[in-house]
Parts: C-alpha cells; sequence; structure tokens
C-alpha cells in the first residue's frame, strides 16, 4: 500500500502518487475525447478559437521549418501552423504528439498541406526523439495536466535546436480580484454541469476545472522555464488573465 508521502501529485485538488496521476489525467481524456472540441467552445464561449489564433500568429516559423506540437490533442494547433505555412509560402514537418491516443484518433488534419504531419504517441517527460531536432515546440493547454512538468521542460529544452523556441499557452490567473472570483465560480461550479450535460462527464470536467485553479502563476511557470536552461523567458496574458503565452529560447 502507497504511503502518504508518496501522493505528492494534484489531480485537481485531490493529492495522488504520479503513476496515479497519469492513469487518471488520461482516463479522463479517453472519456471526453469525442466530444472535446464542442466542449471547449461551450467552455470557453469561443474564445479558446481566438487564443489559439493569437498563440500560433506569434510562433516564429522560417523556410522547411522543423516542429512539434505536443499534446496535439485534436490537432487544432497543427492545423493553424499549416495554415499559416500555406499562406506564406513555408514548408516544413510537424510532428503532432499526444499520450493520449483517443485524443490523435480525434485529430482530423487536411490532405493537402504544406507540412509534413506525422502523429505519434509519446510522453511529454521521455521524448524518443534526438536532441537539437526541432525549431519550435508548442504545447497549448497541455502543460498543466503533465504529471512531471520539470521534466517535460527539459525535454522540450533538449529537443530543441540551439536558438530555437518553446511557446506554451495555458490556463493562468485573472487580474482583477472581482472578476476572479467569478471565473472561480464558472470554472469551478458551471463547467463541471456544462460537461454534465453536453459531454454527459460531470467529474472530468471538475478535473479539469480544479486544474486550472492549481497551475502555476506565470512567474513561477517562468523560473520552471528558466531552471532546465531557456533564456529571454516572457509571458503574454489574454482576456485578463484567463490564459497565458509562454516563451522561452534556447540559446
Amino acid at each position: 500500500m502507497e504511503s502518504n508521502q508518496s501522493k505528492n501529485e494534484s489531480f485537481g485538488f485531490e493529492r495522488v502518487s504520479a503513476q496515479e496521476k497519469t492513469k487518471l489525467v488520461q482516463d479522463v481524456f479517453h472519456r471526453v475525447a469525442s466530444r472535446y472540441d464542442l466542449m471547449n467552445d461551450a467552455m470557453s464561449l469561443g474564445l479558446h478559437r481566438l487564443w489559439k489564433d493569437t498563440f500560433v500568429a506569434q510562433l516564429p516559423l522560417k523556410p522547411h521549418f522543423s516542429h512539434i506540437d505536443m499534446a496535439g490533442g485534436t490537432g487544432d494547433i497543427t492545423q493553424r501552423i499549416m495554415s499559416r505555412a500555406l499562406k506564406t509560402n513555408l514548408r516544413g514537418t510537424v510532428v503532432m504528439a499526444d499520450l493520449n491516443p483517443s485524443m490523435l484518433v480525434q485529430a482530423r488534419l487536411p490532405l493537402a498541406a504544406p507540412a509534413f504531419v506525422t502523429k505519434m504517441c509519446m510522453n511529454a517527460e521521455i521524448l524518443p526523439i534526438e536532441s537539437n531536432t526541432f525549431d519550435s515546440y508548442t504545447i497549448a493547454f497541455g502543460l498543466r495536466n503533465v504529471t512531471k512538468q520539470e521534466r517535460a521542460l527539459a525535454e522540450a529544452y533538449r529537443v530543441l535546436k540551439p536558438g530555437g523556441v518553446f511557446m506554451c499557452l495555458e490556463f493562468s490567473q485573472v487580474s482583477n480580484p472581482f472578476l476572479a472570483k467569478i471565473y472561480d465560480f464558472y470554472t469551478l461550479k458551471v463547467v463541471p454541469k456544462v460537461g454534465k450535460v453536453v459531454a454527459d462527464d460531470e467529474a472530468a470536467y471538475r478535473y479539469l476545472g480544479e486544474s486550472i485553479k492549481r497551475f502555476h502563476p506565470p512567474h513561477i511557470l517562468s523560473q520552471m522555464m528558466e531552471a532546465v536552461g531557456f533564456s529571454s523567458v516572457g509571458s503574454q496574458q489574454l482576456s485578463g488573465g484567463i490564459v497565458a503565452i509562454h516563451t522561452g529560447w534556447k540559446s
């Protein structure tokens, strides 16, 4: 039987072991995969589309780029990258990676694409990829679900080429105290009920709301990025701090 000391990871507001967290998170996404995009629209009132547009618009792409889209889920970030590449007449390669095969199955990428896309099931903490491989690495709304986030950041740094960029889009902290209370009520009380109606899974969306509340504030995530080697680390809050874009570079 596991000791209490081993339960040092957060699964929402619960304390669990590292092994339990990975299993529980994967179970959540197995259950919601088929309704994931619909729920994103319902939970964010469509704002997630604007956040992702802004995120990808800031991603530096160059001719013959190589990119990894970690926690790629249903492919919305990869699709936006391909759309940008098409508009700017760029070609490259994209690895769309996710630990959850049910999410990867839901990804529907266009047949005609300016980038060669490979879908791969892999763990952000242990990437089966050689060092110095990619020009850029993105992870959108996925880092807070990773069990050992420091390992994932270190792996991101390792697989980037010198001069490569890491970009993370993740929920953050609302700056206005009054709006923060409203937002907490919405994510912790309303979102689970929406999940029950739309996806028939209140528990999964209770976890998602709690995981938002438990995630690091921008300055802590910046410190974590710097600790694994990233330089010129910065963050940009969107929608009053509901989400933030975090950026760091490999020297």
